[in-house]
């Protein structure tokens, strides 16, 4: 059972990034996203400070972020690889079936994966994913490299407007896709 200790606050860093990015998104009319909390049950709980110390999660969370943009849902999880290599493991089966049943209604699901050692932000459409996904479950490979990766999604590291990792120009080369694949 994972506990908040053992993995509670990895990815913040990250995490925090989206969120200021979202509200600057929120204060611009272009976008309404919303952090999702994972359910917990509190452990032990610091008598002074009245903070959680010790806790396990409730129930198996589906992804990060949830919402809209420009009346298109969106949902997105977000994740930190620390070499070039990211480990499909990282990605749980329930999530991916959450994002698969949400693009069926016609919503856009993705990962926003940030490759600390490049210092670089990547917008991973799901349709990608799942192509990984199915390549592992067919006895593949169990991770995918960063050069397997198209490097138009990588996200510009430019803050503009104080939108730190500005992924609504991914969403919309991820429309212009889809509209070239069908």
């Amino acid at each position: 059972m994972p506990t908040w200790k053992s993995r509670g606050l990895r990815g913040s860093t990250l995490e925090e990034l989206i969120n200021r990015t979202n509200e600057r998104y929120l204060e611009q009319n272009l976008a309404l996203i919303q952090k999702i909390p994972t359910p917990i049950t509190p452990i032990n709980i610091d008598k002074e400070s009245r903070h959680i110390t010790l806790a396990y999660f409730d129930q198996k969370s589906t992804v990060d972020y949830i919402g809209v943009v420009q009346g298109i849902p969106v949902c997105f999880d977000a994740k930190e690889c620390a070499t070039t290599t990211f480990t499909l493991e990282n990605i749980h089966p329930h999530q991916v079936t959450f994002m698969e049943n949400f693009e069926k209604q016609d919503g856009i699901a993705f990962f926003l994966i940030y490759f600390t050692s490049l210092n670089e932000f990547y917008y991973l459409p799901f349709r990608k994913l799942k192509e990984f996904w199915d390549r592992a479950e067919n006895g593949g490979r169990k991770s995918f490299r960063h050069d397997e990766l198209d490097p138009s999604y990588i996200i510009s590291s430019k803050s503009l407007n104080g939108i730190l990792v500005p992924y609504l120009e991914s969403i919309q080369k991820d429309l212009d896709d889809r509209e070239t694949l069908v």
